[in-house]
């Protein structure tokens, strides 16, 4: 189907948090926190197509899997479509690889890619900043995806500062469990009001850690599973909220040899750090050359 003609493609990277914690909560009840979010080389595909008749239509195998009220590519697309009063339509494709609930970012990702790619598609040239506001509607995790850097994060996951990270390999884990991301923030035992971390504390390489990490190994005998089958090759982390484990390597070679020598049966695969989202990559040879593939 995305072979027709008038489809392009374009990225949606996963993500990690590098640490994560809770210091606090806003009067609204949101749970104001650190983290820094790396972002990875690998992750969904979107193909996206213009339509002229207005109409917002997603195709794919799986498309029951997500139900269309919980789908955050179609929400951005229909979100941006008003929110810029443009007439035309599109059609959506999500290649999904990005395992759902583990904490990577999957559906964040999809839906900052569907708004910067029909920003430049639909011709509207909204901006970076306008489509993180937007996408802030969304979810807290989308303006990462939209700003395309790795950043230091704060508040609720909003205010971002940009951060250089030195490269590194991922060995990550996906033990299967759709971790319920609002029973963990009322879990008694989740750690609120830690103090906060600077910058510096996290360049120093001081353990700063997750906050859902002792909650998910408690509840979920999977991850614990993960983390003791990781823990042969360095110190396991959680990402986000979700069920995601990784481990940090310097060296491709040696983060494959790691997955190599994980038992059989765990679902496993290896990703570098990206300096910067490939989504930006691929804006910029549209704009240059009308096409998502860059010139070589």
């Amino acid at each position: 189907m995305t072979g027709d003609t008038g489809w392009s493609t374009w990225p949606a990277p996963a993500k990690l948090n590098l640490f994560l914690r809770i210091t606090g909560r806003r009067e609204d009840g949101y749970h104001l926190l650190q983290t820094v979010f790396r972002l990875l080389d690998w992750g969904d595909t979107v193909h996206l197509r213009p339509r002229a008749d207005g109409l917002i239509v997603r195709h794919g195998s799986d498309l029951e899997a997500i139900p269309e009220a919980g789908d955050l590519s179609l929400s951005a697309a229909h979100l941006l479509r008003k929110e810029s009063n443009c007439t035309q339509g599109a059609d959506i494709c999500v290649e999904k690889r990005i395992p759902k609930g583990g904490g990577m970012g999957g559906g964040s990702s999809d839906a900052a890619t569907v708004l910067c790619a029909l920003d430049a598609l639909w011709g509207l040239s909204l901006g970076t900043s306008r489509l993180a506001e937007l996408g802030a509607g969304l979810g807290a995790d989308v303006p990462v995806f939209v700003h395309g850097r790795n950043a230091w994060a704060e508040g609720i996951g909003e205010q971002l500062a940009p951060l250089d990270l030195p490269p590194a390999w991922y060995l990550l884990v996906d033990p299967g469990v759709r971790a319920p991301t609002g029973e963990l923030f009322q879990d008694a035992e989740l750690t609120r009001n830690a103090a906060p971390a600077t910058i510096s504390d996290f360049v120093s390489g001081a353990p700063l850690g997750n906050a859902f990490e002792p909650v998910l190994r408690r509840r979920e005998p999977a991850v614990e599973a993960a983390f003791a089958a990781l823990s042969r090759f360095g110190s396991p982390r959680l990402t986000g909220s979700g069920s995601g484990c990784f481990v940090e390597f310097a060296e491709r070679g040696a983060a494959e040899a790691a997955r190599s020598a994980l038992p059989a049966g765990i679902a496993a695969w290896v990703a570098g750090g990206a300096p910067r989202s490939p989504l930006l990559d691929a804006l910029d040879a549209w704009s240059e050359t009308g096409s998502t593939s860059p010139r070589g």
